[in-house]
């Protein structure tokens, strides 16, 4: 049986450091992604594809609050939504003409995704994540009254809004996930972490203001399709011990409890490397048989155990 494989794209794959974000760009890179992602397909395994949407989210809250004056402004649930829709087109119409290219014949679909999230999560009472631009310290008085967003200073950069990012509990369109993928569909899903959602009194949904962490929400739809191979694309090419210090260790593989240790040393920062650690052994708890976690161009190599960070039960 060929192996399954839940591709989590990451920053890199859409948008570059320093690049403006324009459609141009950001389809050049995918369709880069795209030619790697066939090669894995040419090589016998079966994909899906999830990814990251914070720069696009950030433009399109940005987008937002310069055109209040005129047109309504979107909550960010549905901001989440319109990213998902926007870059789930881009790897659609990409996957497409790569695998046409090769002669793979094979469907590709791009779903909008719910995530639901748990309405008492602790996490809607301490905002955390930051999202959108940066604003200077004169700016935030009027937005924290007007708009009543929770603000914070991010690094020393600048102040930014922050929203909860409550964990992720299950993705609503579980079924139509399995269903497309059982049948052949090369499925892409939960962009972003998926659309944050509440369950209500009486069992409707609704969106709520907040952020899922992209690769917790990896680990879940890695589930639903029953991957065994759960592969992380990012920055660089080796999850590290002392990341960026004198004494930096780069980790060629790890078993899931040298990854607890580590998480518990505080050794991988909780915006980067820590939610990837983390989501990596939800995965290998709940049956996967090994994480990858690597950059982008070394993928297929890492597939092959010659390169990236693996990590196993």
């Amino acid at each position: 049986m060929n192996k399954r494989v839940l591709v989590a794209l990451g920053g890199n794959a859409i948008l570059r450091h320093k690049e403006r974000g324009t459609a141009e760009e950001q389809f050049e890179n995918v369709r880069r992604t795209c030619k790697h992602l066939v090669r894995l397909i040419q090589d016998g395994y079966r994909l899906a594809i999830t990814h990251g949407n914070g720069p696009q989210v950030g433009d399109i809250l940005l987008k937002n609050e310069r055109s209040m004056d005129a047109l309504p402004s979107m909550p960010l649930d549905i901001c989440v939504a319109q990213s998902q829709g926007m870059l789930g087109y881009m790897l659609q119409q990409s996957m497409q003409s790569e695998m046409k290219k090769a002669g793979i014949n094979t469907p590709v679909v791009s779903l909008i995704t719910q995530t639901i999230v748990d309405k008492n999560d602790i996490a809607f009472k301490n905002p955390s994540k930051p999202i959108g631009p940066f604003y200077s310290a004169s700016e935030i008085g009027k937005l924290r009254k007007e708009v009543k967003w929770t603000i914070m200073e991010d690094s020393g950069r600048g102040f930014r809004r922050v929203v909860p990012s409550p964990k992720p509990k299950e993705v609503v369109e579980r079924d139509a996930i399995k269903t497309l993928f059982e049948s052949g569909v090369i499925v892409i899903a939960a962009g972003g972490g998926g659309v944050p959602v509440i369950i209500k009194d009486g069992g409707n949904l609704k969106g709520v203001v907040a952020v899922v962490d992209k690769d917790l929400g990896a680990q879940i739809f890695a589930s639903i399709i029953e991957a065994q191979i759960l592969l992380m694309l990012t920055d660089v090419s080796k999850v590290s011990l002392n990341y960026g210090e004198p004494n930096q260790v780069d980790l060629d593989v790890i078993t899931i409890t040298e990854a607890r240790q580590y998480l518990q040393e505080g050794h991988f920062a909780p915006g980067s490397m820590g939610p990837k650690v983390e989501a990596a052994v939800k995965f290998l708890t709940s049956g996967g048989e090994r994480v990858i976690i690597t950059s982008l161009e070394m993928g297929r190599k890492a597939l092959e155990s010659k390169a990236g960070t693996t990590i196993m039960s």
